[in-house]
């Protein structure tokens, strides 16, 4: 069932968190999710734990930034992440090799 709210993704998220996959991480992503439906949220992952919440990060170790329609696509495997950032549908600041770790942490 493909998802269709940003909202959704990211409780979903929650559900599906693979834990023996953040062995040993102490990191922090941020998604600046724009247009409608969209928002900000932050994922916080510490000794194979994961935190997600509404709002902003105070110092991330990646921010990803795309649109709503893109991560949507992205998470219902209809785009692929890597063809998204190279085609400027998705911007990440900071350390792009955590960033291609989402889909190992959150096997959608």
């Amino acid at each position: 069932m493909a998802l269709t709210n940003v909202k959704e993704v990211f409780t979903k998220m929650s559900e599906i968190f693979n834990s023996g996959a953040a062995q040993g991480l102490d990191i922090a992503f941020q998604f600046d999710i724009t247009g409608d439906g969209g928002g900000s949220w932050n994922v916080a992952i510490k000794d194979s734990s994961c935190q997600i919440l509404e709002g902003t990060y105070e110092a991330p170790t990646v921010t990803l930034t795309m649109s709503c329609e893109t991560w949507l696509a992205i998470v219902n495997k209809e785009l692929n992440a890597m063809q998204a950032f190279m085609g400027g549908q998705l911007k990440v600041i900071g350390d792009i090799m955590l960033a291609q770790r989402i889909p190992e942490l959150f096997p959608f």
